[in-house]
């Protein structure tokens, strides 16, 4: 835990359980009024299906837009597919033929990225349930009806919730966006805790990064989505509100950027000094106060956060005084400049900090005649999905990463078929439903709940589906063991399901848990008394989950092969953000050359710049995700392991010295020498080009503060452009344990 809330606070304050609860209460409320009021079991249930068909859409956190047109998608696929799968399910060529067909066709959809995994999951699920109940071709017309009727419910119901309960969902994913800044804050502290092991700061950091961008990038689509239009309206000064805290976290996420340092020379330097440990008080403190500002957030409580840095702030500066007297300023020049730096990013951060406090009380609205030209300027940051069957076409081939998943897919489901038939045949295992819909239906369901497009992931969710599935047939033995009244269960059963949907996207384990208690509870009230169904589904999952893991290995797409274009991404996007930055720092200076205001020009550089600044923190989280999911594949499958390490690392350096280096450039009238041949430099060594790196950059003594960050993207670039041309060698052996300790130099 990085902060003072609780992580149980977190979560039922949060998007994740709020959408738990929606999405649980438009599943089951369809299945309790067919079966609850008008006695309708086989229907409630059939209808509960294709409500959860659509409700796999409806995530939490994402684009509302995208939200509604994919579960529009689902129910018109899924019911489509529910057809298709009730009418081949009554000849047994066709339905050994049809499942590895729709496996095959909608493990596809992965091309179109998260959302289309999501629709192709969602249409394999409800082909998968419909396998549990024989139908004769009169029975599918009727069972697709009321499955699309349960679907449509949960699709109008989702969109009426919206409507009514925008705000709440906007504030949680904020909230849950400002979390992750908080956690990422306090990460960055440990940097300065000389008692802390630096590569396991590193690459703790990495991780909250990469939680941190996925977080913002749902924030950002949420909020930016709808932007207010005015001033007067209530809903539009709500909107307002929630913007200019969004805003004030992306500037206060930029300040912390820019503190990165060389932190063992930091300790090496001062390694007796207060000055560290002040610093890292002072981030912890500005952290609780953010966390403490998301749970209100969260909350919908309107309270100014304080939780003062005063003290740390002052006591910094005292330090800094002594060390000066001592004579640091005049032996290591930039070792005290870049503390003084640190100093001043902190009372940034505070300020910055202070001033979203203030904001989450009074939004302070904007001019309403600057808003128009601000929503076309935000408008650009939003994630834009496009399918196109072009791009579904162009994967039909044997080298496609989706091609070689949806093949895997498609093979696991019909030995998981095989395995279910030859189950079947053994009366000791096989008290339910004869053949397919006995045992091969939860054999497959687990094969496609399990397998992902990377090997990483499959084995990962593998154990915990096989341990949450295991504590669940626990649970439910016990449950039925004590016997209980009949409502009690029903509220069991509705707890299980909200909590099984809340948690998937943060404790698959325990998600996996209530939902194996949940399918089993419902079971128990379709067939009371088959508590032997227990024992059956655990055998059931333990040969999916056996299945899903074997067949990873069939063509497998492994990390490796695609973290060479994502290190090239990688390049290019910090590229773009070093010549953006300086693109719009050269605008700059001509406009208060030519003594004028902000220029058009230069507002467009400034969002260019922006917008190149997200591109980075995206390509960085794409890389150092894919580098970890290698680093927890086979030794043998992995390649180029320390240069890709030394890649994620020297990125990361080179990103938070460009953001320090450019709005301090951006405030000089004209370069100094030295600094405009170190900016040469840094650009053509990240091209590729020679350079003429200069030996001194801060000739006069005047921008210390500039000299080091320079310092550090010319050493950066020099050892990306080695790491680069290495990976074109060929690969060194992996260790034989598979791990990797960060490089922090």
């Amino acid at each position: 835990m990085t902060t003072l809330t609780p992580q149980w606070q977190r979560f039922f304050y949060s998007h994740h359980f709020f959408g738990g609860l929606r999405q649980a209460v438009g599943v089951l409320l369809p299945a309790l009024v067919l079966s609850g009021l008008l006695g309708w079991m086989a229907d409630g249930f059939v209808a509960a299906v294709g409500a959860a068909c659509v409700a796999i859409l409806d995530q939490p956190g994402g684009p509302r837009r995208y939200g509604i047109n994919g579960m529009f998608a689902a129910l018109c696929l899924g019911s489509l597919t529910t057809a298709v799968t009730g009418l081949a399910a009554s000849h047994t060529l066709l339905i050994w033929l049809a499942v590895p067909a729709l496996c095959f066709g909608f493990s596809m959809l992965t091309v179109y990225g998260k959302h289309g995994g999501l629709l192709g999951f969602a249409c394999l699920l409800i082909m998968t349930l419909t396998l549990r109940t024989p139908l004769t071709s009169h029975d599918v017309l009727h069972h697709t009806l009321v499955s699309f009727l349960g679907g449509a419910f949960y699709l109008v119901y989702s969109v009426a919730a919206h409507r009514l309960l925008w705000y709440r969902e906007e504030q949680q994913v904020l909230s849950a966006a400002l979390f992750a800044t908080a956690d990422y804050i306090a990460s960055r502290a440990r940097f300065y805790d000389i008692h802390q092991d630096l590569d396991a700061v590193y690459r703790q950091l990495i991780h909250h990064q990469a939680t941190m961008t996925d977080a913002h990038q749902a924030a950002r689509d949420m909020v930016l989505r709808e932007l207010p239009r005015g001033t007067t309206r209530r809903p539009d000064r709500l909107r307002q509100g929630l913007l200019n805290l969004f805003v004030d976290m992306i500037n206060l996420l930029d300040s912390t950027v820019a503190t990165h340092t060389d932190y063992a020379m930091l300790r090496q330097a001062l390694p007796d000094s207060d000055a560290l440990l002040f610093v890292r008080d002072a981030m912890r403190k500005l952290s609780d106060n953010v966390s403490s500002l998301a749970l209100n957030v969260a909350r919908n409580r309107h309270a100014r956060v304080r939780n003062s840095v005063k003290a740390e702030l002052r006591a910094l500066e005292f330090e800094l005084q002594h060390l000066r007297e001592t004579g640091l300023a005049a032996r290591q020049p930039e070792i005290y400049a870049l503390l003084v730096q640190v100093l001043r990013r902190l009372r940034n951060m505070t300020r910055q900090v202070a001033r979203m406090a203030d904001h989450s009380v009074n939004p302070m609205p904007r001019d309403a005649s600057n808003l128009a030209q601000a929503n076309r300027t935000l408008n650009r940051f939003l994630t834009r999905q496009k399918w196109r069957i072009g791009l579904l076409t162009h994967n039909l081939h044997a080298r496609s990463a989706p091609f070689r998943y949806a093949v895997r897919v498609a093979i696991a489901a019909l030995l998981a078929m095989v395995a279910g038939t030859l189950l079947a045949t053994i009366p000791l295992v096989n008290t339910l439903d004869p053949g397919i819909a006995g045992h091969s239906y939860w054999i497959v369901l687990t094969v496609l709940i399990i397998m992902k497009p990377g090997f990483a992931l499959t084995r990962q969710r593998n154990g915990w589906r096989l341990m949450g599935t295991l504590i669940g047939c626990g649970g439910a033995l016990l449950l039925f063991s004590l016997a209980l009244d009949a409502r009690l269960y029903l509220l069991i059963l509705v707890s299980c399901s909200i909590l099984g949907y809340g948690l998937v996207q943060v404790n698959y384990t325990l998600s996996a848990m209530f939902n194996t208690l949940f399918v089993l509870l419902v079971f128990h009230f379709l067939m009371p008394g088959s508590d032997t169904m227990v024992g059956e589904r655990l055998i059931d999952t333990v040969i999916g989950c056996v299945l899903a893991l074997s067949c990873s290995y069939i063509l497998p797409a492994w990390e490796r092969n695609s973290l060479d274009a994502m290190a090239q991404a990688l390049l290019q996007a910090n590229q773009a953000f070093l010549q953006s930055g300086l693109a719009w720092v050269d605008i700059g200076r001509q406009d208060r050359a030519a003594g004028r205001a902000a220029s058009p020009a230069q507002n467009e550089a400034d969002t260019q710049w922006r917008l190149a600044r997200k591109n980075v923190h995206i390509a960085f989280s794409n890389f150092a995700s894919a580098f970890y999911r290698m680093m927890d594949e086979p030794a043998r499958r992995q390649r180029h392991v320390p240069e890709l390490n030394r890649l994620m690392i020297q990125h990361h350096t080179l990103a938070s010295q460009i953001a320090a280096v450019i709005p301090a450039l951006e405030k000089l009238d004209t370069e100094p020498d030295g600094i405009q041949q170190a900016v040469t430099a840094a650009k053509n060594l990240l091209a590729g080009h020679p350079a003429d790196i200069p030996n001194v950059i801060d000739a006069d003594g005047r921008h210390a503060g500039l000299a080091y960050p320079l310092r550090q993207m010319i050493k950066a670039a020099q050892q990306i452009g080695e790491d680069m041309r290495a990976l074109a060698a060929p690969a060194a052996p992996a260790t034989p344990t598979g791990t990797v300790r960060p490089v922090t130099g």
